[in-house]
C-alpha cells in the first residue's frame, strides 16, 4: 500500500474596503472569489476572473507595503515601471510578492509576465510569514 502526501494549504482573504466593494463587484471581485491559497509546492491567488499560479519555490521575496493611494492600489493594474501585476482591494496595506522566473496574471500566454505581485489580503503580515518573509 502506497502512501500519499498531502499538503496543507492556507487561505488568505482579501480585504475590502467597503466603499470599493461595488466597484470591484462589477468585474467579479467579491470576497469569495479573491483569495490567495499557499501550500508546501505552489501560490494561487484568484482575484475574480484574475488568477496567478507558480511554484513556491518561485517566490524569492515579500515586502509589506501601503498605505497606497486608492487609485493605485484598487483592482487591476499593471506597473509600468516594473512590469509587475496589483490585485488590490484595500488601501491600507499590501504585500509585495517577487518572483525568480516572472509569471503570468492579466493575459494568458506567454507574451505577459510579471516579476513582482502586490496583493491587499486582510493578514499580509501572516502571508509574509507563510511565504518565508519577514518572521518565516
Amino acid at each position: 500500500m502506497s502512501q500519499r502526501r498531502y499538503a496543507m494549504s492556507r487561505r488568505f482573504p482579501f480585504r475590502f474596503d467597503p466603499a470599493f466593494r461595488p466597484l470591484l463587484a462589477l468585474v467579479g471581485v467579491r470576497p469569495g472569489t479573491a483569495w490567495a491559497e499557499v501550500d508546501d509546492r505552489q501560490l494561487v491567488v484568484r482575484f475574480g476572473p484574475w488568477r496567478l499560479a507558480t511554484a513556491r519555490e518561485n517566490v524569492t521575496g515579500v515586502e509589506r507595503g501601503g498605505p497606497y493611494r486608492w487609485w493605485r492600489a484598487i483592482g487591476v493594474h499593471l506597473s509600468l515601471a516594473d512590469g509587475g501585476v496589483t490585485f488590490g482591494s484595500s488601501a491600507a496595506a499590501g504585500l509585495c510578492v517577487r518572483f525568480r522566473t516572472p509569471v503570468p496574471a492579466l493575459a494568458p500566454g506567454r507574451w505577459l509576465r510579471h516579476r513582482a505581485m502586490t496583493i491587499t489580503v486582510a493578514d499580509p503580515d501572516d502571508l509574509a510569514r507563510v511565504l518565508g518573509g519577514p518572521g518565516g
